[in-house]
């Protein structure tokens, strides 16, 4: 058995962890899957990259009641594929070439389990051990159980990508967040686009308010069917389609739908990989959503106390899902695998997300719903404030009926608990949210305490505060002044 000073399961935002300060341990990084996480090769990074030219040819829809006659005359899906991947894989390659190079890093290409505490066996069989392990990872997309799973037509987030010709039927398994970046992904380019839901609403983790108007604004762009249970995919033969995909009304198992497509994606959600790497076998806590336990220091737990000298971060452990989570969870392992008496906790208070969809969405802290019950249980009031994109100047410029953005706050201290944006770079305008979250500001005090440069689109967010129902002079203000939070 050989023995490191530190392994890492993980290439993604665990590769991350070593900087000048590890330069003097003996360190394994193990991945079975491609360098550089999921982000990189199969997440954010690649869908982004898709979903920009989708974007542009999407404003050429919206263009005319602006007076300007545009239009798409030509999507070369494999240029654009070849120019993501070409760069993407180029990154992924020169990163693992880049670990093999350093003398005291060793960078094992495939899969890792747990045997026993600490100690790790490859696929190859190789047993690993270390004093210090650091779980990194991630997830995967979930592939229900039906007949036709495994045909070459049916894709996830993983493989669709990839594909040779941009089809001309898609039919989208999911309403999440996947699920809505694709379909704007394809319906954009020009594929004809059905996305099925199981349940009646689309982004069920959104403020319904901003769900809603994500529904009436996506069956506009492809059709939209929910309350429906995949059952079956079948291969088809002839021109009219590639597969034929069989749904079940849950209520009615009499009442089906059937839709020919020629991409079938499923994008039913990610699991979290512990039980490939059999974390119950390292000795490690499991929740019951799959999710490996962690405590605030990302420290591991086993019985419910800190396992000796393991961590994680990402998504094998953090219910977010998001590269800027795992990015910092990372940067607290980093500090806390060499700093054991100084030990620093992941702040998880106010985390952002944004859904590069059309009309995009972003959102950060509680939904109306979750400020209403908080509100019941700290005995205070919630104010709350809709404002729409077409109300402002820029807004006029756009001729925009879609925009709209919400926020959420508490009445008696104008502390923000909430913001949801859907609609042109929602994920941009919900950054200085974030910050005055972060950082404790009020709602008036974040209105009324810089210049918003008119008439940019920002001004949304400035009327939304302006609208909310808070003080002029807020406790929170007064704190900051006098240096307490």
């Amino acid at each position: 058995m050989r023995t490191f000073d530190l392994i890492i399961i993980g290439s993604g935002s665990g590769n991350s962890i070593l900087n000048e300060d590890y330069e003097g341990l003996d360190v394994a990084i193990v991945d079975g899957g491609t360098f550089g996480g999921t982000c990189l090769n199969v997440g954010c990074i690649p869908t982004k990259m898709y979903a920009y030219p989708a974007t542009l040819a999407r404003h050429t829809a919206d263009a005319d009641r602006l007076g300007v006659r545009a239009e798409v005359q030509d999507v070369r899906w494999r240029e654009m594929r070849d120019r993501i991947f070409g760069r993407i894989d180029a990154i992924s390659q020169g990163g693992l070439e880049y670990r093999r190079t350093l003398p005291q890093v060793t960078v094992y290409q495939e899969h890792v389990r747990f045997v026993r505490p600490r100690v790790l066996r490859t696929a190859s069989g190789e047993e690993i051990t270390a004093p210090r392990i650091v779980v990194a990872s991630g997830s995967r997309p979930v592939r229900p159980n039906v007949p036709g799973i495994d045909l070459p037509q049916v894709h996830t987030s993983d493989t669709v990508m990839r594909i040779d010709e941009l089809p001309r039927r898609v039919v989208v398994v999911g309403g999440g967040y996947i699920g809505a970046e694709f379909a704007h992904v394809f319906s954009s380019l020009g594929s004809r686009v059905t996305q099925v839901n199981r349940s009646q609403r689309l982004l069920r983790y959104h403020d319904p308010e901003i769900a809603e108007r994500f529904a009436r604004e996506a069956s506009r762009q492809w059709k939209l069917e929910t309350g429906w249970t995949l059952t079956a995919i079948e291969e088809w033969a002839g021109d009219e389609c590639a597969a034929m995909v069989t749904f079940r009304d849950p209520e009615d198992p009499e009442l089906t739908l059937r839709l020919p497509a020629d991409v079938v994606l499923v994008a039913t959600g990610r699991q979290p990989n512990t039980d490939v790497l059999d974390a119950r076998a390292g000795g490690l806590d499991v929740r019951e959503d799959g999710l490996l336990a962690v405590d605030e220091y990302q420290r591991a737990l086993s019985d419910g106390a800190p396992a000796e000298g393991v961590w994680a971060l990402g998504d094998i452990s953090s219910p977010y899902q998001l590269k800027h989570v795992a990015n910092a969870e990372a940067r607290t392992v980093q500090h806390n695998l060499l700093n054991p008496g100084d030990l620093r906790a992941t702040d998880h208070r106010f985390v952002p997300s944004a859904v590069f969809t059309s009309p995009q969405i972003a959102s950060v802290g509680m939904t109306q719903d979750e400020a209403e019950q908080w509100a019941v249980e700290h005995g205070t009031e919630i104010t709350v404030k809709v404002q729409d994109y077409g109300a402002t100047a820029y807004g006029w410029a756009m001729e925009d009926h879609t925009g709209l953005c919400k926020l959420i706050a508490e009445k008696g201290t104008g502390r923000l608990l909430g913001a949801h944006l859907v609609g042109e770079e929602a994920s941009l305008l919900i950054q200085p949210l974030v910050q005055a979250m972060s950082f404790g500001l009020d709602a008036h005090t974040m209105a009324r305490g810089q210049y918003w440069i008119h008439p940019a689109l920002s001004e949304v967010v400035e009327n939304a505060l302006l609208g909310l129902e808070v003080p002029e002079h807020s406790p929170l203000a007064r704190q900051e002044l006098v240096g307490g939070r």
